[in-house]
């Protein structure tokens, strides 16, 4: 997990860095920051759809994903939960900037396929490059919303780490194929991230975790029932 463990370091060291930098730094530069951040996961968000969407076997899967796990979100009112324990602990944005973070950390493409390819073929050349990336993206984020932000760091190694377990054990089970459908989901989950932080409009994007899992279940059942 070599690859896993640079991935976190690197995120603790940018959210230590950009919160220091903070101190420095205007508040009309915060807000440029800010608005930045909006438009590259806007951006990375997109991409990530337009890449993985042409090659879905089933291109209605992400939309009844995103339908079914926004429901269940919503029933267990994730986001407002989430919120309320951050906004315990911190007056300030936080909560908004834990989300982003962690899903532009956990949910992209490298960050998930990383795990799989150093599992399988002990290979961290995409968990370096994931690491690369997170470092600037944890410093900018710091930089608005705080040293707070150095919590998303226990919370991708928890997430890499898992993938990796299960790849170890799993094996070939999981598919390119499935892949590809989480990839679709979780480029929409940021791209909704985006909007939030250009205050365009706040899906809650919390809510729409659970869509994620539900691409899993349906490889599952149609492994079980051979369709």
């Amino acid at each position: 997990m070599l690859g896993t463990i640079v991935n976190t370091v690197c995120i603790m060291i940018g959210s230590t860095v950009g919160s220091v930098a903070k101190r420095a730094i205007k508040p009309q530069y915060q807000s440029a920051l800010y608005h930045a951040m909006g438009l590259a996961a806007l951006v990375l968000g997109i991409n990530a759809v337009t890449s993985h969407l042409p090659e879905s076997n089933y291109p209605v899967l992400f939309i009844v994903s995103l339908a079914l796990g926004t429901l269940v979100g919503t029933l267990l009112d994730i986001a407002g939960k989430f919120n309320r324990i951050v906004q315990h602990f911190s007056k300030s944005k936080l909560a908004e900037g834990l989300s982003t973070g962690i899903l532009l950390y956990c949910i992209g493409t490298l960050s998930m396929v990383g795990p799989i390819m150093s599992a399988l073929y002990g290979d961290n050349t995409y968990l370096f490059t994931n690491a690369t990336l997170d470092l600037v993206t944890s410093t900018v984020l710091a930089s608005t919303y705080g040293f707070g932000m150095i919590l998303a760091a226990p919370v991708l190694f928890l997430s890499q780490g898992s993938i990796y377990l299960i790849t170890s054990l799993a094996g070939d089970v999981i598919s390119d194929e499935l892949m590809n459908e989480i990839s679709i989901v979780g480029g929409v989950l940021i791209a909704s991230s985006g909007l939030a932080i250009l205050e365009i409009k706040d899906c809650k994007t919390l809510n729409m975790l659970p869509s994620l899992v539900v691409p899993v279940f349906f490889f599952i059942a149609k492994y079980m029932i051979g369709f």
